[in-house]
């Protein structure tokens, strides 16, 4: 009797700690689904830790992820047509982080660049968007996934560096300038007196961002449709993205939302919660996350046998 209390004890110590891991941050995976290359870049902001890496190569058809942890704050982006010899050491024509290396080494983006930016909850809501406030260089899109709350995916998907009108196109057109890069004066920079969301209204130059990208930020105080939230959801960045991946933010229908389409009624969940113990006790590979309500049902599972005994 005190050997099995004993042992499920320990079972229930352990899923608490599976519980507190589970919500312990967020996984990033990277996909360049572009016909070349791109060297993501990544900055942790000011108080969150660095990342396993601060910028890397990332080639056409290829995935690479990083774990954060919660309250992690940053912003992610895509350098293109990087030259970087065998030590690492190089330049990027977009995006280029100003290290001089395939790391950043805590140094952001150069304008233009289509950035995503976010900020992980502890034990509340994620917050993140994708940004042309700083221009575009890429399509980007940011997708949610094992998460709550509505986890919209949110990005660019137009090519807009072939939209981009000649006063904010780079030399090469490999990229777009946004007004205030472009310009430097405040009514586009919303500085100065115009530094407020009643003085601050969006260009024309920034409605046409919007119009080709309707839920990324096109300037400084655009956040009612930009910003989107999500709770405990692990996120992919992908980098030029097919058009139909992007799905309306206002359509319950079609944001990524969290749901299964397997296992997911009462039978199959106790079914998989008594399999999950089983793997417990015997050390076997647990290779899935379960969610929160899977959880509170094994735990559910152990104070009825601890009852029956």
């Amino acid at each position: 009797m005190k050997t099995l209390m004993g042992l499920f004890s320990n079972c229930l110590i352990l899923v608490l700690l599976f519980i507190c891991k589970g919500v312990s941050g967020s996984i990033f995976t990277f996909i360049n689904k572009c016909d070349y290359t791109v060297w993501p870049g990544i900055l942790a902001s000011a108080g969150s830790p660095k990342l396993d890496s601060t910028g890397f190569e990332l080639s056409k058809g290829s995935s690479r992820s990083f774990q954060a942890p919660t309250g992690w704050s940053g912003r992610f982006w895509g350098r293109t047509g990087c030259n970087f010899d065998g030590s690492g050491h190089g330049t990027c024509s977009t995006g280029d982080c100003g290290s001089g290396q395939l790391e950043c080494n805590g140094a952001g983006a150069s304008p233009p660049a289509t950035l995503a930016e976010f900020t992980l909850g502890s034990g509340s809501q994620d917050f993140y968007d994708v940004s042309l406030v700083d221009g575009y260089n890429l399509p980007m899109v940011v997708e949610g996934s094992g998460g709550s709350d509505r986890c919209a995916t949110t990005g660019c998907v137009t090519d807009l560096n072939r939209r981009c009108p000649a006063e904010l196109r780079i030399d090469g057109g490999g990229a777009c300038k946004s007004a205030c890069e472009a310009f430097g004066t405040p009514e586009y920079c919303c500085s100065g007196e115009y530094s407020s969301p009643s003085t601050c209204k969006p260009s024309m130059y920034s409605e046409m961002f919007k119009s080709a990208c309707p839920q990324s930020y096109s300037y400084a105080f655009d956040d009612a449709t930009s910003t989107f939230t999500c709770t405990g959801a692990d996120y992919t960045i992908t980098f030029c993205p097919s058009r139909p991946s992007l799905k309306s933010s206002s359509d319950s229908s079609t944001v990524g939302t969290a749901t299964t389409t397997d296992g997911s009624g009462p039978i199959e969940q106790a079914a998989l919660a008594s399999q999950w113990l089983a793997n417990l006790a015997t050390g076997d590979s647990i290779t899935t996350r379960p969610s929160i309500g899977f959880l509170i049902l094994i735990i559910s599972f152990i104070f009825q046998f601890l009852h029956l005994w």
